[in-house]
């Protein structure tokens, strides 16, 4: 009896000390003994939802045909000012005008949205009585149009009741809003999959956003044409979202560690941690991007890998769509949100710009190096997978290998050397900080939990990469 005793309690000992990385986990993979949520206290369940995808050479030629078939009456086209002249508008109207298509433009869409152009969006929406939408363009002009169309779907919602909280009230969206097909021009925010529109909310000069799967594009119109027309930073900026979308989706939180248990399904979040199906879609996503996106941002010309990173955003985007991202993003809300002077190059805007991109990858090597100590594994992976020779590297020197990969890429790609290159200094670091905690929606889905002294290290480790 003692030698089995001594078997079982050896055994035990064994399971403490296996890796927990959700990469290796047992119970991660083999799934979840559920209990009623009046009992759990973290989630036991995950769900998978998406927008239909069409992707293409030259299928938004067909856009006029489905909203035909939608037997649309009033089509909100919605845009910004330097795209309406450009290629993808002009495919996309011609479709619509070929159809007997009846539409209005809204082209006021601001790149790097706020709650203020939001309600403009919102206001042109409420007063044309439009039954279907249409966005032309980045996450920019996509996230306004999702945000459009909830908010003329609800007029009588105040603008904070959608908006996450604690910023916003977080309610759930319960009413159903109108058909949104849109037709990205960047091969980066992923927005055609996802049911989140992110702004900056100027009182507290902090990015949030509105999350719900009901305002999730009824269909995206991939076509690989219009990335042809990115200027080299804006592709650069786009692909290291995708690359960031994946790796943070790779590493959040596994579902079954996140709390608290949703009491109804409708709480359920659309980050929902890592999982078994968003891995899937977030490491292809990588390999994607480890074998195009030098070549797409050197190259505009290069359809093929131009295409691939359009392809790899959408393949991101349904990753991080469901399993969510986490410091990365959560820290670049203040970045972009704080910006003094900072002009981007590739974009033609009158504002102050810190590219959403651009403020997500500055802190990546930072944040990987602080998260890889909860799963070493996957952090080694996704360096092997983009180019790092792992073989004989020990698991506590996970993060600094990923480090040094991401930084090597960004040397690469001539990207700014850190925060202190877009205008902050280690003074701006406690606003920065403040600026991030309100992001809990997407931070608490870190693997390793923080402080605000470690959120500081981190904006401080990232002022300077080379």
């Amino acid at each position: 009896m003692a030698g089995r005793d001594r078997v079982v309690h050896l055994l035990r000992q064994l399971e403490r000390a296996a890796c927990r990385c959700p990469a290796h986990s047992n119970t991660f993979h083999q799934g979840v003994r559920a209990a009623p949520c009046t009992v759990r206290k973290t989630d036991y369940a995950f769900e998978m939802a998406s927008s239909n995808i069409r992707y293409g050479e030259g299928v938004s030629k067909e856009i006029g045909m489905d909203l035909q078939n939608l037997g649309a009456k009033n089509v909100c086209v919605m845009t910004d000012r330097n795209l309406s002249q450009l290629p993808p508008v002009k495919a996309v109207l011609e479709s619509l005008v070929k159809n007997g298509v009846k539409y209005k433009v809204y082209d006021n869409v601001r790149v790097e949205p706020t709650d203020s152009s939001f309600k403009d969006a919102i206001s042109f929406a409420k007063n044309h009585a439009f039954d279907v939408f249409v966005a032309v363009g980045g996450g920019s002009v996509i996230d306004t149009c999702k945000a459009a169309n909830l908010y003329a779907c609800h007029p009588d919602a105040d603008f904070l009741d959608f908006v996450n909280a604690p910023i916003g009230k977080g309610k759930p969206v319960s009413g159903a809003v109108k058909p949104l097909i849109a037709v990205p021009t960047t091969a980066g925010t992923g927005s055609e999959t996802t049911g989140v529109a992110i702004f900056d909310y100027e009182p507290l000069k902090a990015k949030t956003g509105i999350a719900s799967r009901a305002i999730r594009p009824t269909l995206g119109i991939v076509d690989p044409m219009h990335t042809l027309s990115m200027p080299e930073r804006v592709a650069a900026n786009s692909g290291f979202d995708v690359l960031c979308h994946a790796l943070e989706s790779y590493t959040a939180l596994p579902y079954d560690q996140r709390s608290p248990c949703p009491t109804n399904p409708i709480n359920r979040p659309a980050y929902q941690g890592s999982n078994p199906i968003s891995d899937v879609w977030s490491r292809h996503a990588l390999h994607v991007v480890a074998k195009y996106m030098k070549r797409a941002v050197r190259d505009p010309e290069d359809l093929e890998a131009r295409s691939s990173m359009h392809l790899a955003s959408v393949f991101a985007g349904i990753g991080f769509g469901n399993a969510g991202v986490h410091l990365c993003h959560g820290m670049s809300y203040p970045i972009a949100g704080n910006v003094k002077t900072h002009s981007a190059k590739g974009y033609n805007v009158e504002h102050p710009l810190v590219p959403h991109g651009l403020s997500v990858v500055l802190t990546s090597p930072a944040v990987f190096n602080f998260t890889a100590p909860m799963c070493p594994e996957r952090h080694l992976e996704a360096a092997e997978i983009l180019g790092a020779d792992i073989w004989q590297v020990k698991r506590e020197d996970a993060g600094a290998v990923l480090a040094d990969t991401l930084r090597q890429i960004l040397f690469d790609l001539h990207m700014e050397d850190g925060l202190g290159a877009v205008g902050y200094t280690k003074d701006d670091i406690p606003a920065l900080v403040k600026g991030t905690i309100p992001q809990e929606r997407v931070t608490k889905l870190s693997p390793r939990a923080h402080t605000e002294e470690d959120l500081s290290r981190l904006f401080e480790a990232s002022m300077k990469l080379y």
